[in-house]
């Protein structure tokens, strides 16, 4: 499971909303170069080192790094800065000074406080990712790369057993037929435990805490980080785990499979997306170098290898998957929805009012 001991590390919400938007700027259409033939025909000229500040799970294979400096002439520095919060922080807060040419790793639940900051410029890229990733707001500055949902997951092995029908949606978690069966990561300690919180906002509204309320009074257990809640309680990865229902991630079953079949289950009704994007810094040194950088991110190489270097999904239709997560990681069609732009103006009376709700 060390895909989403990866992703825990990422944003504060994770794993994201379908957002409907307008489409990115750029290309696209069969006659469309490819990434690299894009980077190469402008960065051979310019030359030098692009630098991109992303967080602390950015990871692609050395291979596909070391073709894209000899086809396009730039050599890649790679900054890590931290968590995608941490990262989403410094990219504001250095909008007019930034720290990169490129920035890789932030998400739908942090986009807004940077691009609202001026951190990124236009960019256009010659592939056009699907509409479904784009931003509504600053979707010709963020371009979508990749993207994971964070779902409540179920050990299926534990229910057979039991001689129990597993939970589906949000609402059976609070039936007593689970009571004590369900642990999650913490809304204020945890990027999926974030993502979870952000769901029960976008099902419930302002009842989220009267569901919050019912939860807990269900047995609902709460813990600090997403691999207490899934290597201490989880069942399915603990010897001594006692709850078969945990918060992690669509593709979290693509790793539990066991004789040619999986013994969890994401519940794709309880899902919240996340999508991450690339972009080019305002002010950037080398904004020809960031361009060609963020141009390669969609390509088809550095999207086919996007799941098992990080764990997530790639967005473009033309890339590939690995066998098990195709047979064993379907993704949602309707996850959750909560705009960047809600998140940003309510996230911290949410995390205060989370938190008075669980410490009662």
């Amino acid at each position: 499971m060390l895909h989403v001991r990866v992703r825990a590390a990422l944003v504060t919400a994770l794993t994201a909303s379908a957002l409907t938007a307008c489409s990115l700027a750029g290309g696209g259409g069969d006659e469309a170069p490819s990434a690299t033939e894009s980077a190469s025909s402008g960065a051979t000229q310019a030359g030098g080192t692009v630098v991109l500040a992303t967080h602390e799970s950015f990871a692609l294979p050395q291979k596909l790094v070391r073709a894209f400096e000899e086809e396009t002439g730039y050599s890649l520095e790679v900054r890590a800065a931290g968590d995608a919060g941490t990262l989403a922080t410094k990219l504001s807060l250095t909008a007019d000074n930034p720290i990169a040419d490129a920035a890789f790793g932030i998400d739908n639940t942090f986009a807004s406080r940077p691009l609202g900051e001026g951190a990124f410029a236009e960019v256009t890229t010659t592939t056009t990712p699907p509409e479904e990733y784009a931003l509504a707001e600053g979707g010709d500055r963020l371009v979508p790369v990749d993207s994971a949902s964070v779902c409540v997951n179920v050990d299926t092995a534990w229910f057979e057993r039991e001689g129990i029908e597993p939970p589906r949606t949000l609402a059976d978690l609070t039936d007593p037929a689970y009571a004590d069966l369900f642990v999650t990561p913490g809304a204020s300690t945890s990027s999926p435990g974030m993502a979870f919180f952000l769901a029960t906002v976008a099902e419930h509204g302002d009842g989220w805490r009267d569901y919050w309320t019912d939860l807990l009074a269900n047995g609902a257990k709460v813990v600090d980080g997403w691999e207490d809640a899934y290597y201490g309680d989880f069942t399915a990865a603990s010897e001594t785990g006692t709850r078969p229902v945990v918060v992690s991630y669509d593709s979290s079953p693509a790793f539990t499979v066991e004789g040619g079949r999986t013994t969890t289950e994401a519940l794709l009704d309880t899902c919240f997306r996340q999508v991450e994007y690339a972009g080019v810094l305002a002010g950037a040194d080398n904004p020809d170098g960031a361009a060609a950088l963020v141009d390669w991110m969609l390509s088809d190489e550095v999207q086919s290898a996007l799941p098992e270097s990080m764990y997530v999904f790639p967005v473009m239709p033309g890339a590939t998957v690995p066998d098990d997560w195709a047979r064993f990681a379907p993704q949602p069609t309707e996850p959750y929805e909560v705009s960047p732009e809600e998140i940003a103006a309510n996230r911290e009376q949410w995390l205060t009012e989370w938190t008075d709700v669980v410490s009662r």
